[in-house]
């Protein structure tokens, strides 16, 4: 079963590889060591030779997994990469990625200009790969600052010329995935990685291992890209969608949506799923991770009702009890909740706002449309988080002393068994124990004077303090 994207070859695939045979000849007759590289493939380590080859004759890899998510930029430029991945302008644009920030494609990555300068410097420490048609596996983005480096040759690694797109995809992750790699993939571009592997059948296990985490983290990115490609869909409008690049820089607030998402869909699914679109649309309007923690199943009636404009918020008809009748099937499933569905609604308009705004070719007046939902929604969801944020802020601080008071007594419970010991082995030190006793004795008074001041009416635990820290000694 094949999972990887099936281009075609490339135009001039003769000529390269009679190129490509004419070099391997030549340094397999010169003689003496020749360099060749071992990438990992099927379990087993593959050991192929290293030649150099002309830049010009070498094409970039529209299935690499470095740029996936990145490719979605440019929608016209897209899909003419996917039917025409050899044609110059294609071949530009994967350039172009290359080149660019993950998290934002219109601009020039840092990183890059660090391994042109470090290419400029050192020259080309490790090969690249290449297919026997001259497509690159490995050293994509190498290739790119050679060139910007003006540099004409570059040396590379030769694969079998059996090689399938599968059989390309695995050698690329593996070399990539390995803890020495200089530039991780980006975020979205590592859940369409694991995603292909699942695809092909590999097990959670063995997928684990391979990406280097655990089958938890395998979970959690199977439902990260799943909720991803879920607001694609749900935010596609005359024409225009979410790209996946929008999602890149968001990998912090999604874990935690997930964690929190799960936690509470084990006992209230419907405030799970409210959950995931407040805090989806706070995500998508740019909010910061601890911003968006402030957002529970509760804050549309507790805090964004009040500030978010009426022309924002559908009415959803309240009926309760509701049923879907499941066509072909004598079977009828519980209606989505007119909360959950008021949610999905608002989280709509938002979704659609940020397509809009994304795309590069949209009206002005729709432009301006989206530009305002997006304005009025920020602005209000950033009052409501103000609020939000204040109410957890004071009901922490209410259970921070009660929480300081357990952790002193689970101290107490330690240095109870500490007594037993020491006496036990007779090293108890009485004086050293005196002198901490009277410290405690101090903190305790200050304890109750601070838990009775303003209290008339003290509960039994509050009133034990209060007696406790009264008492003296005989000599006193």
């Amino acid at each position: 079963m094949s999972t990887a994207p099936e281009y075609p070859l490339p135009p001039r695939k003769e000529r390269f590889e009679h190129l490509l045979k004419l070099r391997l000849d030549e340094t397999r007759k010169a003689g003496g060591t020749r360099e060749t590289v071992t990438v990992d493939w099927n379990g087993k380590s593959l050991h192929v030779d290293v030649i150099d080859l002309p830049l010009d004759e070498l094409l970039y890899n529209p299935a690499t997994h470095r740029i996936r998510a990145q490719c979605s930029h440019d929608r016209a430029r897209q899909r003419t990469l996917e039917t025409e991945p050899w044609r110059t302008e294609s071949q530009d644009y994967l350039g172009s990625l290359l080149k660019a920030t993950p998290t934002d494609p219109g601009k020039r990555d840092p990183d890059f200009d660090k391994l042109k300068e470090d290419l400029r410097e050192y020259g080309q420490n490790e090969p690249g790969l290449v297919t026997h048609h001259g497509i690159l596996v490995n050293g994509n983005t190498r290739a790119a600052a050679l060139r910007e480096l003006g540099i004409t040759t570059m040396r590379v690694g030769v694969l079998p010329a059996s090689f399938t797109w599968d059989d390309i995809t695995a050698v690329e992750l593996s070399l990539q995935l390995r803890n020495d790699s200089r530039r991780e993939y980006s975020y979205i571009n590592r859940l369409l990685a694991i995603d292909e592997r699942i695809k092909l059948g590999l097990s959670r296990e063995a997928i684990a291992k391979e990406f280097r985490c655990t089958t938890k983290t395998v979970d959690q990115h199977v439902w990260v890209l799943q909720h991803i490609r879920d607001q694609i869909a749900r935010s596609e409008s005359e024409g225009v969608a979410l790209p996946l690049v929008v999602f890149e820089g968001m990998q912090e607030r999604l874990k935690e949506l997930h964690r929190d998402y799960m936690n509470l869909a084990k006992t209230n699914p419907d405030g799970a799923e409210v959950l995931k679109e407040y805090r989806t649309s706070a995500i998508l309007l740019d909010f910061a991770k601890t911003d968006v923690r402030f957002i529970d199943e509760g804050f549309f009636d507790d805090h964004l009702a009040k500030e978010l404009p009426e022309h924002l918020v559908p009415t959803v008809a309240d009926s309760p009890g509701a049923k879907v009748a499941i066509p072909g099937l004598d079977v009828s499933m519980p209606a989505v909740s007119p909360r959950v569905e008021k949610a999905r609604s608002i989280t709509r308009q938002i979704r659609q706002a940020r397509a809009r705004l994304s795309a590069r070719h949209v009206d002005e007046g729709a432009k301006r449309e989206a530009l305002n939902v997006r304005e009025e929604s920020r602005k209000a969801f950033d009052e409501a988080l103000t609020s939000a944020g204040r109410v957890a802020r004071l009901r922490k601080r209410k259970q921070l002393a009660p929480e300081r008071l357990k952790e002193a007594t689970a101290s107490l419970e330690l240095c109870i068994g500490e007594i037993v010991k020491a006496k036990g082995a007779r090293v108890f030190d009485e004086e050293d124990f005196d002198e901490a006793v009277l410290q405690f004795r101090a903190v305790f008074q200050q304890l109750a004077t601070q838990a009775g001041r303003g209290n008339d009416s003290p509960g039994a635990g509050v009133s034990w303090l209060l007696k406790a820290a009264a008492l003296r000694e005989d000599h006193e």
